[in-house]
């Protein structure tokens, strides 16, 4: 089935079928650009928010941890590599289930589950952003909070083309805040051969869980190379640059990860390190010569970063199941001045601050993880039984071995009921 509307969905089609729903997007983002959006969403959504909370579930196994969830998150973004060269449109991970399983339920599913994850993600790093902000200034923190995502709603509004702009330029910023983290604790790195060691993992039980436990936090960190697919018809030669762009988005931020990590659980007390929401901040107050306010205001900007990219990734996804007939007609509406879907965008802010409002940051952290995953199973489970029906993808399509969505989808499934035992016993 498609997800448009009375339009069967072409396989692999490079352009959107045409109609009055499904307008023709130029193509103008290049390979640079498309990862430099990738990181944006993954970099402002983790490493700076999360760090600490990562070492204090994991202890000196952190890095381990954030290795261990790459490998797990490698499965899936081959998959989605290999969907999003076959069908490079909008919709994503709704039309990729939608293809592969046939489901139309599970297709509005999945969609509102992007949406969802989208919302938490946003909830969470908005409280990184309060606890970063605080460094600075005595904030109030439901203020700061309402007032935070209002502002990204109303900029959101006011035109995508100005949040792009941004976005790349603040990208490249994020990365330059975690290369001075590196530089500044780089004589933790002289302390590694004697504490490697302790941090490689071994049989222990309580090591087991304690890496276990950091492996669901730090996939959280991981999230954000999935949003690749919603700006699949604005991506030159989508079906080679799409999945360069998932690779290299990979790879760059498990490299940034690691290192990174073993800097902050080297340099810091682990108890000190995990009761922060502003874990870079604390690296910089022992530098007394370098003032802590360049790090908090480069993590301030990625944070901002990482939620504006959720909030209109979020509220896409309400407008095309709003058009689509899947959810009401309102949530499709464009406004005619700044050509953006204003009731969608302003029904994710609510829903953002609900959240925000309603749970601390780790809570969120494993909302979301929860949802990414189970929705990286349902995408796993598409190319699966594409694979099996031996559903034929163009010749210059990227495509993986049958064995890599099955192993995902095993991964996956392994870490949701690992995670559902933890909600219940932990």
């Amino acid at each position: 089935m498609s997800l448009t509307a009375g339009t069967p969905t072409p396989p692999g089609g490079d352009h959107p079928p045409g109609g009055v729903h499904t307008p023709h997007l130029r193509r103008n983002l290049s390979l640079t650009l498309v990862t430099l959006y990738g990181l944006g969403t993954t970099i402002g959504a983790g490493i700076y928010v999360l760090v600490g909370k990562v070492a204090g579930v994991a202890g000196l196994l952190a890095p381990a941890s954030f290795l261990v969830a790459m490998v797990i998150t490698a499965f899936s973004a081959l998959c989605f590599a290999e969907l999003a060269s076959r069908y490079p449109r909008s919709a994503g991970e709704a039309l990729y289930v939608a293809e592969g399983l046939r489901s139309p339920f599970l297709s509005l599913a999945v969609g509102l589950l992007v949406v969802l994850a989208g919302v938490v993600t946003s909830a969470t790093v908005t409280h990184g952003f309060v606890g970063y902000l605080a460094e600075l200034l005595p904030v109030p923190k439901v203020a700061t909070i309402v007032g935070t995502i209002t502002l990204l709603v109303l900029l959101a509004i006011w035109g995508i083309k100005q949040a792009v702009i941004v976005a790349g330029a603040l990208t490249v910023l994020e990365i330059a805040g975690l290369l001075l983290a590196l530089w500044i604790g780089r004589d933790a790195f002289g302390a590694l051969p004697e504490a490697l060691p302790a941090m490689i993992p071994t049989g222990e039980r309580a090591a087991l869980i304690g890496l276990l436990m950091g492996t669901v936090l730090a996939f959280f960190a991981f999230i954000g190379f999935e949003d690749l697919a919603n700006v699949a018809e604005e991506v030159r030669h989508p079906r080679t640059t799409l999945p360069w762009a998932i690779a290299l988005t990979l790879v760059v931020t498990t490299v940034l990860y690691i290192t990174v990590t073993i800097v902050m659980v080297l340099s810091i007390p682990l108890p000190e390190l995990g009761a922060s929401d502003a874990p870079l901040a604390l690296l910089f107050e022992r530098r007394p010569d370098l003032p802590p306010e360049i790090i908090t205001l480069i993590s301030l900007l990625s944070i901002v970063n990482g939620a504006l990219i959720q909030i209109i990734m979020a509220s896409r996804m309400l407008y095309g199941l709003g058009v689509m007939g899947r959810l009401p007609a309102i949530l499709g509406r464009v406004h005619p001045r700044t050509h953006t879907p204003v009731v969608a965008t302003i029904t994710v802010g609510v829903l953002i601050i609900a959240f925000a409002l309603a749970a601390p940051i780790l809570t969120l952290a494993q909302i979301t993880s929860f949802i990414v995953l189970l929705i990286f199973f349902l995408v796993d489970l598409a190319l699966m039984q594409m694979k099996m029906r031996r559903h034929h993808a163009p010749a210059d399509v990227f495509s993986v071995p049958a064995w890599v969505p099955m192993v995902g989808a095993a991964a996956c499934f392994a870490m949701l009921v690992f995670q559902a035992l933890e909600f219940l016993f932990v």
